[in-house]
């Protein structure tokens, strides 16, 4: 009787061993959320008992992040678990789609979400006490932003 070896399924992992575009996305929320609230990595894992290696790693995407992990984490960052999966592209989502990954990860680097000139001005608008200055400058960067697609 021969034994037939079995080739152990790369968890989490797509065929070329690159990190799974779920994985990469909840990394880059992560990512995200830490920085808009200017948490350390090292912060962040204390508060959910990991090294800030493994923190690296999850925002990577190169771990997953187990759904009872993730809850500890957003508890921690002070948002629902959900935020982590908001704006998915479910659409292209198929496990082993050739570049997907790739495409992910250009994604989240092409994203103003993710530029530290975006943080920045989201840190600055919260800081303003009066809701009403709040709203008017919101306001104005709309017409600001509707006054530049005109002239293009």
């Amino acid at each position: 009787m021969t034994i037939k070896k079995v080739r152990t399924p790369l968890r989490g992992k797509l065929e070329d061993g690159s990190p799974h575009p779920v994985d990469i996305h909840v990394g880059s929320r992560l990512r995200l959320r830490r920085g808009l609230i200017k948490m350390s990595q090292q912060k962040l894992a204390e508060a959910v008992g990991v090294t800030f290696q493994q923190v690296q790693k999850y925002e990577r995407g190169t771990n997953r992040i187990s759904i009872s992990r993730m809850y500890e984490m957003a508890s921690a960052l002070g948002v629902p678990a959900s935020f982590f999966l908001e704006d998915l592209p479910t659409q292209s989502l198929e496990v082993g789609q050739v570049g997907f990954a790739e495409e992910a990860q250009a994604t989240f680097e092409s994203d103003p979400l993710h530029r530290k000139e975006t943080r920045d001005l989201i840190r600055a608008y919260y800081r303003i006490v009066d809701p009403g200055v709040r709203k008017r400058i919101l306001d104005l960067a709309k017409t600001l932003a509707s006054a530049d697609e005109k002239d293009e």
